[in-house]
């Protein structure tokens, strides 16, 4: 246990921070669309030709949809925490490799652990690990082969054992989220660890064997649908490209604020890319080129892309976590001896997380109010946990010892996930919340089916349990053969439902509405009009 307590501690904080409370959070648009295709899975059948909605869904590569599948088939599909379990061993997964790809690029233990602590506490990475989503499946599986093409060119050893397992798991990143990771995670290591530490020769033929590998793993079930399905591949090939191009496109420089996304650790990974100051400070120059190298390279990389969203900058925070642990290894050893001009950024910043939990059993009661009748234990946890760090941090801050600071500050994030994410479904509940209960009393009453106008919401088909069909198939609108059924209409398909007169020979008959919001901040995509429509 003592040669390996890093690793040890790394996957006990991994557990309380990716782990517990994964049912805090309301399931969100992109987690539904994915259990719905793994619920659909173990109920359909559906584990090549994968399905929302009872449709082809080819857009998504299915690794981590039949791994959640597999989770719910032992916790049940009503679990929350089957359900997000996967992304939370993938994240488990993605912060070991950190660890030890750090410690095999500088062979020091001490700075491999505070890369992973910083991986494991750093906001996006949270995020990811504990939500249904597949970004942390790609970047994970990626993690995993970039560590054994490290071993490929550092060892002499095992050379095709480790080239064979890198292909299977650049292989497995490909079969979650298709060359994502490739592009924004592989291709900037390989050109950062080229630049800094040169590739070493006569390593071709276990080379060679992982790209087979790779190839074959990664193209295996994209081939056989193409070959079986190949229609609806190309039709949904063809709106994925064009959405790279022409969706959510953002400046090219929208990416630049990256660092925010390490959330507890903006101001020293910031601090950590001014190479001038830190570059004869470290005890690694060559590491720390490589890491900067790696970040800086994933970032413009993925400002070259049109679309951007927030999440697509999950893959920069690992080597960024390697990066900013140069610069706290570097406070480690001589905070002490710093002067006011260095050491201003770090009082600030442990003064600040120090400054949020001194203040928050007030800031906290003020702000949760009434909320907090049906909690109130876990507030109260959290309030004298988040207290007692704060003191702790000021205390230590005071005296100089920043490695006791740097570990508060983990204590922080881990109080917070393991007392503060109960709280979460008290922030601005939805009072009003009408949702499946709705369309299984009027359906079990009028004994008829169930349909969407236009669209779907991927949120209520799974919390109502089965597919709802939906009459616009993307140029037409195909009427039921039923003589009654029900109709869920948006508050804006309400013109286009009047103006296109789809039901000129039926009656509608407006018998409720649902509004699955979880919190007042309501959007309109959540809501639905539900009409009884029959034959004239």
């Amino acid at each position: 246990m003592k040669k390996n307590k890093e690793v040890f501690w790394l996957i006990l904080v991994c557990i309380l921070v990716f782990f517990i409370n994964l049912d805090a959070i309301f399931i969100n648009i992109m987690e539904a669309r994915n259990f719905i295709t793994a619920r659909e899975m173990l109920q359909n059948g559906n584990w090549i030709f994968t399905t929302l909605n009872e449709l082809p869904r080819y857009q998504k590569p299915p690794l981590p949809t039949w791994l959640t599948a597999f989770s719910v088939s032992v916790f049940g599909l009503d679990s929350l925490f089957g359900l997000r379990l996967p992304a939370a061993i993938l994240g488990l997964i993605g912060v070991l490799m950190t660890y030890f790809i750090s410690l095999k690029i500088t062979a020091e233990k001490q700075f491999s652990f505070l890369a992973g602590l910083i991986a494991v506490t750093s906001f996006h990475i949270i995020f990811s690990s504990r939500d249904g989503q597949w970004d942390i499946f790609t970047h994970g599986f990626m993690l995993v082969a970039i560590f054994y093409i490290i071993k490929l060119f550092r060892e002499s050893k095992n050379l095709y054992r480790n080239a064979l397992i890198a292909g299977l798991f650049f292989g497995f990143s490909f079969l979650s989220k298709g060359p994502v990771s490739l592009y924004a995670l592989l291709l900037p290591f390989l050109i950062a660890y080229g630049v800094v530490f040169k590739f070493k020769k006569g390593r071709l033929f276990p080379i060679v064997l992982s790209i087979l590998a790779a190839v074959i793993v990664s193209g295996s079930w994209s081939l056989y649908v193409y070959f079986f399905d190949t229609r609806a591949v190309t039709e949904i090939t063809s709106l994925e490209a064009g959405r790279w191009i022409n969706y959510n496109v953002r400046p090219f420089y929208y990416y630049w604020s990256f660092v925010v996304q390490s959330g507890l650790w903006t101001i020293p990974a910031f601090v950590a890319l001014l190479y001038p100051y830190l570059k004869d400070k470290v005890f690694h120059k060559k590491a720390y080129q490589f890491s900067l190298l790696w970040t800086l390279i994933a970032v413009v990389l993925l400002s070259i892309i049109p679309e951007k969203k927030s999440r697509y900058l999950l893959p920069v925070l690992f080597p960024l976590a390697i990066n900013t642990a140069f610069y706290i290894e570097y406070l480690f050893r001589s905070f002490k001896s710093l002067k006011a001009k260095e050491t201003w950024p770090v009082y600030f910043h442990f003064g600040l997380i120090a400054l949020i939990g001194i203040a928050f059993p007030i800031a906290g009661y003020l702000y949760f109010g009434e909320s907090l009748q049906n909690s109130f234990i876990w507030f109260v946890l959290s309030a004298i946990l988040l207290f007692a760090i704060g003191l702790y941090m000021v205390f230590h801050l005071l005296r100089k010892n920043i490695q006791r600071v740097f570990y508060a500050s983990i204590a922080f994030i881990v109080t917070v996930m393991c007392f503060g994410m109960p709280l979460a479904k008290e922030i601005n509940p939805n009072t009003e919340y009408r949702g499946s209960e709705i369309l299984n009393k009027h359906t079990q009453n009028l004994n008829v089916p169930v349909y969407e106008f236009y669209n779907f919401v991927p949120e209520l088909v799974w919390e109502y349990g089965s597919a709802i069909p939906v009459l616009h198939d993307g140029n037409n609108y195909q009427l039921p053969r039923e003589e009654a059924f029900i109709l869920l209409v948006s508050e804006i398909e309400n013109k286009l439902l009047e103006k296109e007169k789809v039901f000129k020979n039926y009656n509608l008959k407006k018998l409720d509405s649902i509004d699955v919001n979880p919190t007042e901040n309501r959007r309109s995509r959540l809501k639905r009009n539900v009409f009884y429509v029959t034959k004239q």
